[in-house]
């Protein structure tokens, strides 16, 4: 096997690359925004709560805490 040779192949072949994305760029920059392709939606941040599930948890946690209160004994 010819190092040299292969070495030269994938150069090649990576100049081509190059000149494919360097293309499919400028095609993107000119075409500018694709219209109906929906944006990704961030997870990212405070999750805020409504005052239903607020409720909710406020139950489940008075129960929690009266079950917790029971089992231990009072000092």
């Amino acid at each position: 096997m010819d190092l040299h040779k292969v070495i030269l192949d994938l150069y090649a072949e990576k100049e081509k690359l190059e000149r494919v994305i360097a293309s499919l760029e400028e095609l993107q920059r000119s075409a500018g925004p694709v219209p109906g392709l929906p944006k990704a939606a961030s997870s990212r941040g405070r999750k805020f709560m409504g005052s239903t599930e607020r409720k909710e948890v406020s139950e489940r946690m008075k129960k929690y805490w009266e079950t917790r209160r029971q089992g231990q004994p009072r000092a």
